[in-house]
């Protein structure tokens, strides 16, 4: 894909495939039997579907790092370098349909919710805090449950129990749908969490917990915030469990897609573990701190597997020719830059009347 010399980190701008790092993601693929049947039944559609998805991902990340440099926004929260942990189980996932599934974003993981169906437009138009966005223009976190994407919050703990309760009611009405969330390395110290764990175990839920370690939360390093592993915590809650690479895209999809099936056989909850890496600040305003947390050598190797390019790599090996990778760039290069213009036109024509702070708010005397 192109590379942003202002906008994408700078390890990505000569990025090219490391050939020892590439014959291990080819490997990856066959290592596990139920997600290599998984990720070989997809069709060259639906393998270049994920690819859209990626560069939709990562598109849209550039497009509001560019309103942050012009001005239009102060600060943005970016997802570059960890698509694939959203993007691949995501596709693994019924988006769309009266039973489609519903998924629990942090607010790194916005690429489930374009790739869930919700135009991108509104998804900008919550950054630029419009009336005419999904949340008229009251936060930043984007959601709309008509499209099966709950809103994250700040404080993102508290969100398993949420995606945990949605799971329930799929049980209560015996409806075929699954709930999936993320958990941030460092949410996994929210009370909360280990509630919605506890509690999804205990019923069998039909819902997907994906511990997304992306190495820091804020500026504190996931080694100094965690004794244990991660890898542990599905025999502690009886559920069941797995690991996949976080920045290939097809093991996440794989490992989703084995868990969502077992979901809808009644086999009850899976928690996922990944490791990936933000090529970035927590947000946009923070970039001189995230490098100074993390070595230059570190950001070089992670570099190395951008999620982005390690698959247009695997799909080039596959046989894909480059013109047909081009025209879908072009094609979701075009759709993202038509979004940000038509958000830009709500920021002009349609911003929240005052009067209108009062509405929805509720309170208990």
């Amino acid at each position: 894909m192109k590379r942003f010399a202002a906008y994408d980190p700078p390890e990505y701008l000569d990025w090219t495939a490391d050939p020892e790092l590439l014959r291990q993601y080819r490997e990856r693929i066959d290592a596990d039997p139920e997600r290599r049947a998984a990720i070989r039944a997809l069709s060259q559609d639906g393998l270049l579907a994920i690819y859209a998805g990626l560069l939709r991902n990562r598109l849209h990340d550039v497009a509001l790092k560019r309103w942050v440099k012009n001005g239009v926004i102060s600060k943005a929260w970016l997802g570059t370098g960890e698509e694939a942990v959203t993007i691949g189980p995501v596709h693994a996932l019924r988006r769309s349909g009266p039973d489609h599934d519903v998924v629990a974003p942090m607010i790194r993981n916005a690429g489930s919710c374009h790739e869930m169906g919700m135009p991108i437009a509104e998804i900008f138009r919550t950054y630029l805090g419009t009336a005419d966005g999904p949340n008229g223009g009251r936060d930043l976190h984007v959601g709309d449950l008509r499209y099966g994407v709950l809103s994250p919050i700040s404080n993102i703990g508290d969100v398993p129990p949420v995606i945990s309760g949605i799971a329930l009611s799929f049980l209560q009405r015996g409806q075929d749908r699954v709930g999936m969330t993320w958990i941030g390395d460092g949410s996994t110290k929210h009370a909360g969490i280990h509630e919605a764990l506890n509690f999804a175990g205990v019923k069998r839920l039909p819902v997907i917990f994906i511990i997304q370690n992306n190495q820091v939360a804020l500026g504190t390093r996931v080694a100094v915030h965690s004794a244990g592993a991660f890898d542990d915590w599905p025999a502690m809650y009886g559920l069941a469990g797995g690991r996949f690479d976080g920045n290939h895209v097809l093991d996440a999809y794989g490992a989703a897609r084995v868990a969502a099936d077992r979901a809808r056989a009644g086999e009850g909850a899976t928690l996922l573990v990944t490791d990936t890496f933000r090529m970035g600040g927590h947000a946009t305003h923070d970039e001189r701190e995230a490098r100074s947390l993390f070595s230059a050598d570190t950001f070089r190797e992670w570099g190395k597997r951008d999620p982005v390019g390690m698959y247009e790599a695997w799909l080039e090996g596959e046989g894909i020719a480059r013109d047909v990778l081009e025209r879908i760039e072009a094609e979701v290069t075009a759709e993202v830059d038509a979004a940000a213009e038509e958000a830009l036109k709500s920021r002009d024509a349609a911003m929240p009347a005052g009067e209108s702070a009062e509405l929805g708010v509720y309170a208990a005397a």
